[in-house]
């Protein structure tokens, strides 16, 4: 369940862009929704493909050049030191390689993240000093690392970080400190990636004369990738570095980056962001989260093709068996909130499992994130302690209410919308109940959403509509795919394709019939039928047939007409917060109680269905919105009690059984009515 939501349009700025600039009207609104309104930002997002500022802005910037000019000079063995994820690859393959094409003496390092964990550490350091490195220079890392760079300098290394993460604390005292988001950086874009900075360096290095243009057509493959793996925001020197980075893909020279594309299937493909996004990305990062991230610098240092296509089938073999190790885990998840419901009903879900795999449980926190719409935790427990990763849901600081535990953990990080920490396994009890009543004091916590540019006519959808859309590409953070409503549509049609994997609607409105292709959902699965006013969340994509072009509806989400969603969300979270004695008034839990004609509707429609196997939320539209979702809520949970039903709702799906009735019952005899009439 998400909160459908509308973006906000002024139409009145959105004409005078259009005619300002003589925009496609859909084009300028677009514009105007993400808040790219005023000249400089319309011509820089619109036209610019190579107006970087320069990297001296940046503090330390001439400082760090400097002291690598000086290893270059007195020929000292400069080691570039990254990260397992796909922006620190990327990172170290650029750095690494440009300081090697200059003919300096460089090796690079990768940490384990399985045994090393991110960034620097002492093992590590003391490897580099019996290799007789003398310089350091991290990519996107370092940031953090003040005891370990302290321990580098007393063994006689010196270090240069370049990062961008947001500093902790104290600022490390190295050589130079090259992070945008120190409080005295006076740099103009601060939403560079690590592979952006470590670019920035290279422009540094290159001097006062630096051919900018020269060096994208060399690096611009690698730094798309990166920037889009590290998904910061595609505007600005972000926006020019993968639109760059596309071109140079698409015709890549570069034997490891070629094999990847072809080893992923994307070979006949035009290649996107989107294809970097789910196609490139995931495999770069998969040997990193398995195994060491080496082999992913290797393919992208490589010029022997063979060599390439071996790493590239690894990589791809890491990419499945990650998915596998995913899959399982997901599954014992799935047991588990079938067996213990309560799992899901607080404000953040917090789940732990015994040896999880550390490097999957991010992904996992997400998929669960996403099923549920709520804060999620995943922790794995071994002998040495637990370790957790969380992913949030927009508006709600997950890091803010980690820190509020933080007298429970051993370490903790993050930001608003992502966190990783550790503690001791027998604390994680204590951990579930102290984060959740941290959650329970926000009186309004933002439900998980589905954004939606703007409602559209289904007669105004054409391939010319979506050429138009083009020029807002590349996509990514800070300017998403457009997504359009659909609203008010009359399924006229329910086609199946691919053995039933997928479906083909056939959509009504008014005299206009719009096809749309709902991906990964059967007939079985699919909660509507023929006659049902439905709305819809839809990508515009062009299909292009026997030379024709034409415009395909991708079906993002979609919903009954009558649903609330707002009102359905707020009545489950209230429902939520009686199940686990959170204070609600009197007149909130009168919004809960249900009388007996509400229980012989709910029970008869069930009983005529034997098995209702779609979201239970869409038994409000089901029986024509005369139950409040809290109240259909209740009398579930009453029914389960009483042994007239079996509901279980997990990741995957829904699904309500009727059981045979052996004797009567009385619903007044359920626990939560009991409950329920005595608040009142």
């Amino acid at each position: 369940m998400k909160l459908w939501k509308i973006a906000e349009l002024d139409k009145n700025q959105a004409t005078i862009i259009q005619n300002k600039y003589n925009l496609p009207s859909v084009l300028a609104m677009l514009l105007q929704i993400r808040g790219i309104c005023s000249s400089k930002e319309i011509e820089d997002f619109l036209f610019n493909t190579d107006d970087i500022s320069s990297p001296f802005e940046i503090k330390d910037m001439e400082k760090a050049a400097d002291r690598i000019k000086k290893a270059l000079d007195d020929n000292e063995l400069i080691c570039v030191y990254g990260d397992y994820d796909a922006d620190g690859v990327t990172s170290t393959a650029l750095l690494y390689s440009y300081l090697e094409a200059i003919c300096a003496n460089v090796m690079y390092y990768i940490p384990s993240r399985e045994e090393e964990g991110y960034g620097m550490n002492n093992s590590a350091i003391d490897f580099l000093n019996e290799k007789g490195v003398k310089l350091i220079v991290t990519v996107d890392n370092g940031i953090a690392a003040c005891k370990e760079i302290e321990y580098a300098s007393s063994l006689g290394i010196e270090t240069v970080v370049t990062d961008h993460h947001l500093p902790q604390g104290d600022i490390p005292n190295a050589v130079a400190v090259v992070d945008l988001h120190q409080a005295d950086c006076n740099s103009s874009f601060k939403s560079l990636s690590g592979v952006g900075v470590a670019f920035k360096l290279i422009m540094a290095l290159e001097g006062e004369f630096c051919d900018t243009d020269s060096l994208l057509d060399n690096y611009a493959d690698i730094l798309a990738i990166g920037t889009i793996g590290d998904i910061v925001e595609l505007k600005g020197e972000n926006r020019i570095f993968v639109k760059r980075g596309l071109q140079s893909i698409a015709n890549t020279e570069r034997q490891g980056l070629r094999a990847l594309i072809e080893a992923s299937g994307l070979g006949e493909k035009v290649i996107n962001s989107g294809n970097i996004s789910f196609g490139i990305v995931p495999r770069i990062n998969a040997v990193g989260r398995l195994g060491s991230s080496g082999k992913s610098v290797e393919l992208l240092l490589t010029e022997d093709y063979k060599e390439a296509k071996e790493i590239a089938e690894g990589l791809i073999e890491n990419n499945y068996s990650r998915q596998q190790i995913e899959k399982e885990i997901l599954e014992s998840i799935d047991i588990k909130i079938k067996n213990d419901p309560t799992l899901i009903q607080n404000p953040i879900i917090v789940i732990d499992g015994e040896n999880w795999h550390q490097g999957v449980i991010g992904i996992v926190a997400s998929r669960v994130k996403e099923a549920f719409g709520k804060p999620t935790i995943i922790i794995t427990r071994n002998s040495d302690g637990a370790k957790a990763s969380g992913r949030s849901v927009e508006g709600f600081s997950l890091s803010d209410a980690v820190f509020a535990c933080s007298d429970l953990l051993k370490q903790f990080g993050g930001h608003p919308m992502a966190v990783g920490l550790s503690l001791e396994a027998s604390k994680i009890p204590l951990f579930r109940k102290k984060i959740n009543e941290y959650a329970a004091s926000f009186s309004e916590m933002p439900f998980d959403t589905v954004k939606i540019d703007f409602k559209i006519n289904p007669t105004y959808i054409s391939a010319e509509l979506v050429q138009d859309l083009s020029y807002l590409q590349p996509y990514g953070a800070g300017n998403p795919t457009p997504v359009f409503g659909l609203y008010n549509m009359t399924v006229d049609n329910i086609i199946p394709l691919s053995n039933n994997k997928h479906l083909k609607l056939i959509l009504k409105k008014g005299n206009s019939t719009t096809t749309a292709l709902k991906f990964f959902t059967s007939t079985d699965s699919f909660p509507y039928k023929k006659g049902d006013l439905i709305d819809l969340a839809v990508n515009l994509e062009i299909n292009e047939y026997n030379g024709n072009k034409s415009a395909s509806v991708i079906v993002k989400a979609l919903k009954s007409s009558s649903d609330n969603m707002e009102q359905i969300l707020s009545e489950n979270r209230l429902y939520e917060r009686f199940l686990l004695n959170y204070s609600i008034s009197s007149q909130e839990t009168e919004q809960l109680c249900p009388k007996r004609d509400d229980f012989a509707l709910l029970y008869r429609y069930l009983k005529n269905c034997h098995q209702y196997t779609f979201p239970i939320y869409t038994l409000v539209s089901k029986l024509d919105n005369k139950l409040s979702f809290g109240k259909i809520r209740v009398m579930l949970n009453a029914m389960q009690e009483l042994g007239l039903i079996d509901v279980y709702e997990g990741l995957y799906d829904s699904k309500i059984t009727v059981l045979p009735a052996h004797k009567k019952v009385s619903l007044e005899d359920a626990s939560i009515i009991k409950r329920l009439r005595g608040v009142i």
